[in-house]
């Protein structure tokens, strides 16, 4: 008979009403291991933030040891050149002049040409001719009319230019001349810029320092041109400096201000520094400005400061704080999961705490029952016996002549009779249940048992009209039982059924293999079935629904089936019937699981 019951109560401990759990002490773990992951985390984020950085400085320096190869072949060239000149000037220059010296005679003539805008637009003085001197390194610029006559110069030529056997009245005036003779004796270079119509000439003369200066800006500025033509990737601005703080050559847009002491130049000039680097906010960009010395001849000329794009280092960098803000969420919640896990473990070990504790007032609650049982079998039962006999004789021996006393003396004497049998019964169940766990197992048909109730308690439900059907395979399965308190046990449960069943009916007995250590035994009915209340109390020894008795049935049961290691399930509903699935422990379950299909049987 199959049943399509909802399980609505199960033979399991009751789950605590208290908790097992320090949450002080775990939340202080896990929030010392978060925080090591975070402090990892910052610090690996920091790592590679100083391995970036040092990447960029890497790339920067990169950039400046071109630019100061380029710069030192440039300056060479130019030495060269100025070495195999037999004339010692630089004017006039030829087109067979090499590319050094054109390079350095085109940057004199565009000052040449800035001193004559200004003479033009009348803004040339003698102080700002000084000033513009001063700002270009250069040694002399003169400004002479169409007569040859000096209109502007930044300083007069003083007497003691010459050698000591030459002297002058008063200190000369420029001319071409003179400039050609002071550059043959005191290796003054100039150049001498004539406008077309011949009303004016700008002249612009480089002592031993202007030439150093001027040679080497044009060597650098080339340089710094000859590597824009090439990759220049990331890189924002650069200017070189020399010593005096001039520029020798820039590229980019450089900033307009530089604070004072920004990055301490005093190390790289004196060669202590290889480099110095710090972060800049420029352009609505994060560069790194980046700072080395110049090394010309193997010695500190300058200093290259240049700007170099980190916005990939800082993608890289925004990258990795993603991925820790991920492996920070991970962990929060890798960690909340163990909290719950051991909360659930520290709960679930409470549990089995709650339950032993339970079975213990139980088991010491049950004993007291069994000795109170044994005490009361020795104290009643004899008084028992002699009652009956007593009632026996007087009812052979004492009955009233009289009809109708008669039929009143039967009756009394026959109710003395069923409550003393009443009695009887009442201590044979404390007797029964003060022994019930002392079982004596050995291997036995769990079959066999269960045929055998069948056919103690088939005439008995023939008599209500309730059919009894079983349900096994031909093949014995054999389980470690006692097998008379099993039997008393199953008896008990198949009353309990036919009990609840107050009309026609059937109840119905399966074995089968749970699983490879498990036997289900399911005792089903078509009786009134049971509430969720009344199922949760049903192997309470305190609770009975009968009328007579002690109601100690199911519970002497309920001993009988934990004395042999198993476990009850009950699945009840209203009007619906009730079915006890009982599990026991098989042995070698493998040699008899041999696919055998059960078959019905019915009995009367």
């Amino acid at each position: 008979m199959k049943m399509d019951k909802k399980i609505i109560w199960q033979n399991r401990a009751s789950r605590p009403t208290r908790t097992f759990l320090q949450p002080l002490a775990v939340g202080i773990a896990c929030a010392v291991f978060i925080g090591l992951v975070l402090i990892m985390g910052l610090m690996d984020i920091r790592r590679s933030e100083r391995n970036l950085t040092a990447f960029l400085e890497n790339q920067g320096l990169a950039i400046i040891e071109v630019v100061q190869r380029l710069a030192q072949e440039n300056l060479n060239a130019l030495v060269q050149v100025h070495q195999r000149e037999t004339e010692q000037s630089y004017a006039p220059f030829t087109t067979e002049a090499s590319a050094p010296q054109t390079w350095l005679t085109t940057a004199l003539a565009d000052l040449g040409k800035e001193v004559d805008n200004k003479w033009k637009a009348d803004h040339l003085s003698e102080a700002g001719l000084k000033k513009f001197a001063a700002e270009k390194g250069l040694w002399l610029v003169a400004v002479m009319n169409k007569k040859g006559r000096v209109v502007f110069q930044n300083r007069p030529l003083p007497n003691d230019i010459f050698s000591d056997d030459r002297s002058l009245p008063k200190p000369p005036e420029v001319t071409i001349e003179l400039l050609t003779e002071l550059a043959q004796m005191k290796r003054i270079g100039y150049i001498a810029l004539q406008r077309k119509d011949g009303s004016g000439t700008v002249i612009i003369a480089l002592d031993r320092e202007g030439l150093l200066y001027w040679g080497l800006k044009v060597s650098v500025q080339k340089a710094i041109e000859k590597l824009g033509e090439g990759q220049k990737q990331g890189l924002v601005y650069m200017v070189i400096m020399n010593k005096t703080d001039m520029v020798l050559g820039s590229s980019g847009r450089l900033p307009e201000k530089w604070e004072k002491n920004e990055i301490k130049t005093y190390n790289l000039l004196a060669g202590t520094r290889k480099a110095e680097s710090r972060k800049v906010l420029y352009l609505k960009k994060k560069l790194l400005d980046l700072a080395a010395p110049l090394y010309i001849n193997g010695k500190v000329a300058g200093i290259v400061r240049l700007g170099l794009d980190g916005e990939s280092a800082d993608l890289i960098l925004e990258e990795n704080k993603r991925n820790l803000i991920f492996f920070m969420i991970f962990v929060v919640l890798i960690t909340l999961f163990s909290m719950w896990l051991l909360y659930h473990n520290q709960n679930r070990h409470l549990m089995g705490i709650v339950e032993i504790e339970r079975r213990l007032e139980k088991a010491e609650r049950l004993s007291a029952l069994g000795q109170l049982a044994a005490g009361v079998a020795h104290e009643i039962r004899n008084p028992l016996n002699a009652i009956s006999m007593a009632s026996q004789r007087l009812k052979r021996e004492f009955t009233p002549s009289d009809e109708e006393n008669g039929r009143e003396f039967q009756l009394l004497s026959g109710v003395i009779r069923d409550e003393i049998r009443r009695l009887n019964g009442i201590i044979e169940e404390f007797l029964s249940f003060s022994k019930s766990r002392r079982l004596i197992l050995q291997n036995y048909p769990a079959t066999d048992v269960l045929q055998k109730i069948a056919n103690l308690v088939s005439v008995e439900a023939a008599a209500k009209g309730v059919s009894i059907r079983t349900e096994w395979s031909e093949t014995p399965i054999i389980i470690p039982m006692d097998m008379d308190k099993l039997q008393q046990a199953l008896l008990n449960f198949v009353k309990n059924a036919m009990e609840s069943i107050t009309s026609e009916g059937a109840i119905h007995l399966s074995i089968q293999y749970k699983d490879k250590n498990l036997v289900a035994i399911a005792i089903s009915d078509t009786g009134c079935g049971m509430s969720a209340e009344e199922v949760e109390r049903i192997f309470n020894p305190e609770y009975t629904t009968k009328e007579k008795g002690l109601g100690l049935g199911l519970t002497l049961s309920h001993e009988i089936i934990r004395g042999h290691g198993g476990e009850i399930r009950v699945l009840s509903a209203p009007g619906k019937g009730t079915t006890f699935e009982i599990l026991l422990p098989a042995e070698q379950l493998a040699e008899r699981l041999n696919g055998n299909a059960p078959k019905a049987k019915e009995a009367a």
